[in-house]
């Protein structure tokens, strides 16, 4: 079966007996009567149905992407399906198609519009504030944001780290990495002055690994279990830095 081209949400061919082309609006011509029209009795050819078709194509793009994200956060990138989708959407694979051509398209999407959302959480909490807290207290303002924004979108660890998944998404996701281990090289160093660059970017380096793979290993669990194991990921953590860059907020200078 051919799959569908998409189609952009509002469009709509004009057709015989229906609305007046943008030349007839245009050129003030009447379809009903020979007088002229009175002032604000003309309104823009099929401004309003345009407008609710829109809404309903955004809608069901929502409707979609969220179906989306279940399917890949139970199955994973692989074991997803364009077909999987469109069911846990109650739709037709065809209505999907209306607006991506195939799975990877959904992905990228999906993908795209969590990178954001992480862009945002990670500036949320790599701040010198955190950095300059009492070691617990900053690995708790920082590491609870970014495992409760895991655990609420868990289809980001199957497209930002799986195999299979898109490569221009992944591309991007090493690109934001790259960004996130040098935030936190910059804010060891703050809070530690006296170890050397290199040094800082080494345990950033060391210290995402630990967050990453702890997080992994934690989301393979539910409930108590998974709870569990990000205490232990945050006490590794701590246990980590703390010879390194001091257990006290660090005096003001």
């Amino acid at each position: 079966m051919s799959e569908k081209q998409p189609t952009a949400p509002g469009k709509r061919p004009g057709t015989a007996g229906g609305e007046p082309t943008a030349g007839e609006a245009s050129s003030g011509k009447q379809r009903h009567g020979s007088g002229p029209s009175g002032p604000g009795t003309e309104r823009p050819a099929s401004a309003r149905p345009r407008r609710r078709r829109q809404a309903r194509g955004e809608r069901r793009i929502e409707q979609l992407l969220e179906a989306a994200a279940r399917v890949f956060g139970d199955h994973g990138y692989d074991g997803a399906s364009t077909n999987a989708i469109a069911r846990e959407a109650g739709v037709s694979p065809g209505t999907l198609y209306q607006f991506f051509p195939n799975k990877e398209a959904i992905a990228v999407e999906l993908g795209g519009r969590l990178l954001d959302r992480m862009r945002e959480t990670h500036g949320q909490v790599f701040t010198p504030e955190n950095a300059m807290l009492p070691l617990a207290e900053a690995l708790d303002r920082i590491v609870d944001p970014l495992t409760g924004f895991i655990c609420h979108n868990p289809a980001s660890l199957a497209l930002m780290h799986a195999p299979g998944a898109p490569a221009a998404l992944a591309d991007e996701h090493a690109a934001l990495d790259s960004v996130f281990r040098a935030r936190t090289a910059e804010l060891i160093a703050l809070r530690a002055p006296g170890l050397a660059p290199e040094q800082c970017a080494r345990v950033a380096m060391l210290a995402y690994t630990f967050f990453t793979s702890g997080m992994e290993l934690a989301m393979s669990h539910e409930g108590v279990e998974r709870e569990a194991y990000v205490a232990e990921l945050k006490a590794a953590l701590h246990r980590y830095l703390a010879p390194l860059v001091g257990t006290e907020a660090p005096a003001t200078r």
